[in-house]
């Protein structure tokens, strides 16, 4: 078996589950109370949008010492994103289910990358 070059970042997995986490968060963020709370929900929206936007970043870079410092930030703008649902959850903007889906969503985005950051370690980005 062969193994497939990726050779733009709409290829990779984790940048797909990053773009539906972010359309998922945009649609939550307009409804309701949390669509009155404009510093929460302007956080979570650029935190949420940091994640694609700092792996397709660090992708076109080409380097891969570049594209793991874009990964590692994509990678903490997930963790940013999660504790915003905490509080939206906590502050009753989301509901516990809505709040769960999501933030087990970030927990796959981060592990993808964190996968990806060992992948680039081990084989260097060919």
């Amino acid at each position: 078996m062969t193994k497939s070059k990726i050779e733009k970042f709409e290829d990779l997995i984790v940048w797909q589950k990053s773009m539906s986490l972010a359309e998922e968060v945009y649609r939550l963020t307009r409804q309701g109370e949390f669509s009155k709370d404009w510093g929460l929900r302007n956080q979570i929206q650029r935190a949420v949008v940091s994640i694609s936007s700092n792996i397709s970043e660090g992708f076109e870079r080409y380097g891969n010492k570049e594209f793991r410092q874009f990964l590692l930030i994509a990678k903490g703008s997930a963790g940013e994103v999660r504790t915003h649902l905490y509080l939206a959850r906590s502050l009753g903007y989301v509901t516990p289910i809505e709040a769960d889906i999501l933030i087990g969503s970030c927990i796959e985005v981060s592990r993808l990358i964190g996968g990806l950051l060992r992948k680039l370690k081990v084989e260097g980005r060919k």
